[in-house]
């Protein structure tokens, strides 16, 4: 279960980065307060995992799945370059975090 919760305060964290960059400085209420709302929840999260999980796997899961995603999805819905190195780089993101969870 803590790792279902972690994984979902990864997605919490990619909601927060995205929020935090359309809030355009704190300057757009309704995103600074997805940005807030979603940084509690994520970190909310990632607190009740670390109950069970080691801190060092366990926030290197929630980073890693944070980066992948943030770039993943700035890639997609915000027009972010794309180009064959990152997403190599993306993949190596996400290989690491499979390993981290298959050790642990």
């Amino acid at each position: 279960m803590a790792w279902i919760v972690l994984v979902l305060a990864g997605l919490f964290e990619v909601a927060m980065a995205l929020s935090l960059k359309l809030s355009n400085g704190f300057s757009n209420l309704w995103w600074t307060l997805s940005f807030a709302v979603t940084a509690v929840l994520s970190f909310g999260l990632l607190s009740y995992a670390l109950k069970s999980l080691e801190v060092g796997t366990a926030y290197a899961v929630w980073t890693g799945v944070g980066a992948a995603g943030t770039a993943i999805l700035g890639m997609i819905a915000m027009g972010d370059q794309v180009s064959p190195a990152r997403l190599i780089c993306i993949a190596l993101i996400l290989a690491g975090v499979i390993g981290l969870r298959t050790l642990a």
